[in-house]
């Protein structure tokens, strides 16, 4: 039979750069409707809660993130790891199928793999199972049941990075609690821990980058214009079926491999916060990102005059491994950030993450949020030779990620990847359209083995943990 085909792309949206080898798939999500199905406007949910008070918050609903490293080789070589946190969710009311999700901030759609897939990528993963569920409802993208008889259905498109993803729609239950030994689960379909929503189930994944991680899907909790439909927001769905819900999600990344990062729903975990929360308002929220305006940008007391005029702005994703730098900047940041080894410290095996250097501060108007050497170094030192000398000198430089879009998301844009957010605890207010910022308090006691794929301890490759 012929499917029906919907190449997808908000209008005027620009797709973000992605820098696949050393990011997981960045925030390129562009959509755009079929003549037969416009998208306009944008397409947000904002959830007003009503008669709640202090003493009636609901419970925050946390869930522990995984971290990977996959090696990038070159030359049969590895040159670098790249990383992604991952946790799990289950799909289903009643018999309930469980998978790992990159919990994305860039992204807006719940993608999971379908045992119609049969390419690598997916076959490598768990895929759901359409005849195993009862609650499960086959529709086109605007929610309509599907005819047993039908010939086609819709299908979707969706890009990330040089990757793709095809797919046709469902509706399910996507319930972020575990089933319990009853066979009942901590969350049904009465609980705050589920959701009833359509979901993207692929028939096809590209084998980059979706066969190098040891994920099943993403579960895309950018706004709700980067979805087709509300529908399909995971966060938005959730906060209008469980109105009593505080309308926020928060993410912690631990800095210690042997420590759980969390992503929490509903609030945010006090444990985290190692400072007030300082927020900041969401701009362009239309656009469907979770961004903030940047004021300036400085190194030390150098002043980027790229963002001199106040325009530059920021997005936060959680999909991306590194610091995205507007590319018109790259240059001036690396010369601003670049930093000389001292003589009596030239040793090959130097981490230049260890070597003191100036603060790449960003000022967002009411708060200023700053990222240290050990945030934005490569490992290794550099041999260099000095200006109009014959001679060279070790230097410690940065480790940036160039960014290109065009407006009206870019060009001067940077992305917040896993740097800020190992360093910040961020939580994200739908209700307000806002961002909160606190410096991370990293977790005490015993540590023990939450990482896939670990880098060895005190390699000097980028995206290689830090040594104790």
């Amino acid at each position: 039979s012929r499917a029906q085909a919907l190449q997808i792309s908000i209008p005027n949206h620009s797709c973000i750069f992605t820098y696949l080898q050393l990011t997981m798939f960045g925030l390129c999500r562009h959509f755009a409707p079929s003549a037969a199905m416009p998208l306009t406007g944008a397409l947000f949910i904002a959830v007003q809660l009503i008669g709640q008070t202090a003493e009636a918050l609901p419970s925050v609903y946390s869930v522990p993130l995984k971290k990977q490293y996959v090696p990038v080789e070159k030359n049969g070589k590895t040159v670098a790891y790249k990383t992604a946190y991952f946790g799990d969710v289950h799909l289903g009311a009643q018999s309930s199928q469980t998978f790992t999700v990159v919990f994305d901030t860039g992204s807006g759609h719940v993608i999971l793999p379908s045992t119609s897939c049969n390419s690598n990528a997916c076959v490598k993963h768990r895929r759901y199972n359409r005849t195993l569920s009862a609650s499960a409802v086959d529709i086109e993208m605007d929610g309509t049941h599907l005819k047993p008889d039908a010939a086609e259905r819709d299908q979707v498109a969706i890009a990330f990075g040089t990757g793709e993803v095809l797919g046709e729609f469902i509706k399910e239950a996507v319930c972020l609690g575990a089933p319990s030994i009853s066979g009942t689960r901590s969350g049904s379909s009465e609980s705050s821990s589920c959701v009833d929503l359509r979901v993207v189930l692929a028939s096809k994944m590209t084998e980059d980058p979706f066969a190098h991680f040891d994920f099943d899907g993403v579960l895309g909790l950018g706004l709700s214009a980067l979805t087709l439909s509300p529908e399909f927001n995971f966060f938005g769905q959730m906060l209008a079926q469980q109105p009593g819900m505080q309308p926020r999600f928060s993410v912690f990344l631990a800095r210690s491999e042997g420590h759980d990062s969390v992503i929490s729903f509903g609030g945010h975990e006090e444990q985290f916060a190692g400072s007030d929360i300082q927020w900041a308002p969401v701009a362009m929220s239309d656009l469907g990102y979770w961004q903030v305006q940047l004021k300036s940008v400085k190194v030390g007391d150098q002043e980027l005059a790229d963002c001199s005029d106040g325009t530059c702005r920021a997005i936060l994703d959680t999909g991306t491994s590194l610091l995205g730098v507007p590319r018109q900047a790259v240059r001036s940041m690396h010369r601003m950030l670049a930093r000389p080894v001292p003589e009596s410290s030239e040793d090959a095996a130097l981490d230049c993450r260890r070597l003191p250097g100036a603060q790449l501060e960003f000022d967002l108007g009411e708060t200023v949020v700053s990222l240290t050497p050990e945030d934005y170094s490569r490992p290794t030192p550099f041999n260099m030779t000095l200006p109009n000398q014959d001679k060279w000198r070790l230097f410690c430089r940065s480790l940036l990620l160039p960014v290109e879009m065009a407006a009206p998301l870019g060009p001067k844009v940077f992305i917040w990847g896993e740097p800020m957010l190992r360093r910040y605890y961020t939580i994200y207010d739908l209700e307000n359209r806002r961002i909160g910022f606190s410096l991370a308090k990293q977790p005490e006691g015993e540590e023990r083995q939450v990482t896939a794929g670990a880098a060895p301890m005190g390699s000097l490759l980028s995206g290689a943990p830090l040594a104790a």
